[in-house]
C-alpha cells in the first residue's frame, strides 16, 4: 500500500524559503519517479517537479525552474522540495505523488 506523508509547509514572506519533505512507503522508492504537485484555491492541480529513478534526474515546471530543487534520499525513502525566492503565486497545498497516489498535502502560504 502506497503511503505518502508530506510535512514542512507554513507561512513565509515573499522571497523566503521553505523545505518540504515527503516520507514514503509501500513501493520501491529508489527506482520510482516521485513528484510534487500543488493546488491553489479555485485552481487545477499543477505539476511542480519530479525526481526520476535515476541519479540526478529531475524535471521542473517552468514556473518554478531555477527557484525550486527536488531531491531524494533513497536511504530514507524520502522526497524533498527546497523552495527558494518564494512568490505569492506559489501559495498552494503541496502534495507528493507516486504510483497514482497522492498524500494529504501540506499548506504553503507566501504572504507579507
Amino acid at each position: 500500500q502506497v503511503q505518502l506523508v508530506e510535512s514542512g509547509g507554513g507561512l513565509v514572506q515573499p522571497g523566503g524559503s521553505l523545505r518540504l519533505s515527503c516520507a514514503t512507503s509501500g513501493f520501491p522508492f529508489r527506482i520510482a519517479p516521485v513528484s510534487w504537485v500543488r493546488q491553489a484555491p479555485g485552481k487545477a492541480f499543477e505539476w511542480v517537479a519530479t525526481a526520476y529513478g535515476g541519479p540526478s534526474s529531475t524535471g521542473y515546471a517552468d514556473s518554478v525552474k531555477d527557484r525550486f530543487i527536488v531531491s531524494r534520499d533513497n536511504t530514507k525513502d524520502t522526497l524533498y522540495l527546497e523552495m527558494n525566492s518564494l512568490k505569492s503565486e506559489d501559495s498552494a497545498v503541496y502534495y507528493c505523488s507516486a504510483r497514482g497516489e497522492r498524500g494529504q498535502g501540506t499548506q504553503v502560504t507566501v504572504s507579507s
